[in-house]
């Protein structure tokens, strides 16, 4: 397996060859200033040599040529970064921290590059992240960010926190607190302290987020101030973990009818009724349903409701079934082919759908 991109290639400056230059006049120089060019041009030698060593994976010589580097001319964060990068290969990751943000320390002082200050704070970043803490590489990744922008460097602090959001959110739960917030929350619903109650009931499922029981209390203190798009939410979210709480499917075919469709509320009482024949919620919930089909309504109402239901993508797939669309005709043409097709199943759940949503009427 290959080591990552970024630390397979962390030599900073690496040149191609090149046709070799005059030396150097180096006579008019004083004896400090010759002294000062020899050093570093030695730790530029070095250096090449320690990069050679690192390609070939042999970390422990490149950390000696870099710290020849480094002996030579100790300005140069270039020399610290990279003995960092070997740090990094050899998961050596407090060490791989200390060293990059010395290289970052000398780079401030000697005004080096900000693209070279960012580059050694994004692998300290780098190195938190492998030691599990995701808040302080996450902070790092900011911080080189405000150096200099890299595309790739906020990218990996948008996974991060992503991560991080997902690990907090896990280590939040807790069933023992979530029943005291759940508790705290009926409390509240007794007493009609519906956002006190909403609160409470949001607590509970941050710290059980998997309970349906919290979902559906969560759902009806929604509807309380109604707000019945969250209370949808959240009830789908409920049978969804447990598809057998008839309790769930009657609230949310409670829901569906406060919303006008009534075509989905029918579904979800008789999938509660499928689970509990007896269930009294259900069963007056579908009552009423047929009631209403069959009560006289406006103009101006049939067409509200019929426009609300025109625009479900479950109604819109109904009509464009062209088995039902012969049925629709049927009913006008030839009645006893259209009574015929009510036989099957799923055409009779279809229609009686269309019926409840108030697209087509029932005469």
């Amino acid at each position: 397996q290959k080591p990552m991109e970024e630390e397979q290639k962390p030599m900073e400056e690496e040149q191609k060859p090149m046709e070799e230059e005059p030396e150097e006049d180096l006579s008019a120089l004083t004896p400090d200033e010759r002294k000062k060019k020899e050093d570093q041009k030695a730790s530029v030698a070095a250096k090449v040599k320690g990069n050679e060593l690192y390609k070939a994976k042999k970390f422990e010589e490149a950390l000696s040529a870099y710290d020849e580097a480094i002996a030579f001319d100790d300005t140069n964060m270039t020399f610290y970064n990279n003995k960092a990068a070997v740090l990094f290969s050899q998961k050596k990751y407090d060490e791989c921290i200390e060293m990059c943000m010395k290289a970052v320390q000398v780079g401030k002082e000697h005004m080096a590059p900000f693209e070279d200050r960012a580059k050694a704070l994004a692998r300290c970043a780098k190195a938190y992240q492998k030691k599990g803490d995701l808040g302080r590489a996450i902070e790092l990744c900011k911080e080189a960010q405000l150096e200099f922008y890299d595309k790739n460097t906020q990218r990996l602090m948008k996974t991060m926190e992503l991560q991080k959001k997902k690990e907090d959110a896990l280590a939040y739960q807790d069933d023992a607190k979530a029943d005291e917030a759940k508790q705290r929350g009926n409390e509240f619903f007794r007493n009609k302290q519906w956002p006190e109650a909403i609160k409470e009931y949001e607590e509970a499922v941050k710290r059980a987020p998997k309970n349906a029981a919290i979902r559906n209390n969560l759902s009806a203190a929604l509807c309380k101030i109604m707000d019945f798009n969250g209370a949808r939410r959240e009830i789908e979210v409920a049978v969804e973990l447990d598809p057998t709480y008839v309790k769930a499917w009657a609230r949310k075919g409670d829901i569906e009818v406060m919303m006008k469709e009534n075509h989905k509320a029918m579904e979800s009482y008789r999938k509660g009724l499928g689970i509990d024949p007896a269930n009294a919620v259900c069963k007056e919930g579908l009552r009423k349903i047929n009631s209403m089909i069959g009560s006289s309504m406006t103009d101006d109402e049939r067409k509200e409701r019929a426009a609300h239901a025109m625009a479900d993508p479950e109604i819109q797939s109904i009509l464009s079934d062209p088995v039902i669309r012969q049925v629709l005709q049927d009913f006008g043409e030839n009645p006893a082919s259209a009574q015929q097709a009510m036989t099957d199943p799923t055409v009779r759940s279809k229609i009686e759908k269309l019926i409840a949503s108030g697209v087509v009427e029932a005469r």
